[in-house]
């Protein structure tokens, strides 16, 4: 007879992060407890400490493969594009498909860093500079080729970034636009704010 399956520690890591998320996204972070994210994963409210030193811990994790996956997504995007505008017509339609498609965890991500602690904050800021310097990259190399026309590509490629941020803000599965809409909408909005 075969003895039952035991979760192994990567599984229980996984269901602690996935029910950190549901619970920081129901309750906020400062509302959520350990009780809650360990009875969300179906353990009991010292198996959160096996794995994670803290509710902040999760936060960090969470926000840290968020960004990195982010960082990751806009670095492709660009590499598979042609030209700045090619670039940057990519780099929106990914980064705003991808705050439509990871609403919950984005919204989290980006509305509850500040219970980060100061070491971990640093750590994602920093992780928000590269994504934003890829941004600027572009809208610089745009302007310099005289494909792209903006007086100000720093600030042109920080209201584009706030824009695909905030898409977590409001988006819904049930919103009435798929991803790959708000994607598309938002890429010809990125083109015409850039001077494309």
């Amino acid at each position: 007879m075969a003895a039952a399956r035991q979760p192994s520690t990567t599984d229980a890591r996984e269901r602690l992060l996935e029910a950190a998320v549901a619970s920081f996204a129901a309750r906020g972070f400062h509302g959520t407890t350990t009780r809650d994210i360990a009875a969300g994963a179906g353990m009991s409210p010292a198996a959160l400490y096996v794995h994670h030193r803290s509710k902040e811990e999760l936060l960090h994790q969470i926000a840290r493969e968020g960004h990195l996956r982010t960082l990751a997504l806009v670095e492709a995007a660009v590499a598979e594009g042609e030209g700045p505008v090619g670039q940057l017509t990519r780099l929106v339609e990914e980064f705003v498909r991808h705050h439509a498609l990871t609403h919950t965890t984005a919204r989290i991500i980006n509305y509850e860093m500040a219970a980060l602690s100061p070491e971990h904050l640093d750590e994602i800021m920093d992780l928000r500079r590269r994504i934003d310097a890829v941004v600027r990259d572009v809208i610089d190399r745009g302007v310099a080729a005289g494909v792209l026309a903006t007086a100000d590509p720093a600030m042109t490629a920080t209201a584009l970034l706030s824009l695909g941020i905030d898409v977590a803000r409001w988006y819904r599965d049930d919103a009435g636009w798929t991803p790959e809409q708000v994607a598309a909408h938002y890429r010809d909005l990125a083109l015409r704010m850039a001077g494309a």
